[in-house]
């Protein structure tokens, strides 16, 4: 089984309308499948980032992330915490 690096998938079929392919997966790359295998992906422009365009996570941005996802860690935390 591969595992895709995306969400959005695609037919080959599907792109004779590659407009509407992009359209759905709103700016996200697209795994294109073939007989249900991925043969290439499609990645739109707007989810390439240029060099000069990179911006970071600020702090705020990060530990309001972690917050988010503490009931999600909290177990492997206490379970490490006795290791």
């Amino acid at each position: 089984m591969t595992r895709l690096l995306t969400n959005e998938i695609a037919s080959i079929t599907e792109l004779r309308e590659p407009q509407k392919v992009l359209a759905r997966a709103k700016g996200k790359p697209v795994a294109i499948l073939k007989n249900s295998r991925p043969v290439a992906y499609l990645v739109p422009a707007e989810a390439c980032v240029g060099e000069d365009e990179v911006r970071y996570a600020t702090r705020e941005e990060v530990l309001a992330v972690l917050r988010d996802r503490l009931p999600d860690d909290q177990p492997v935390l206490d379970y490490l915490k006795d290791k």
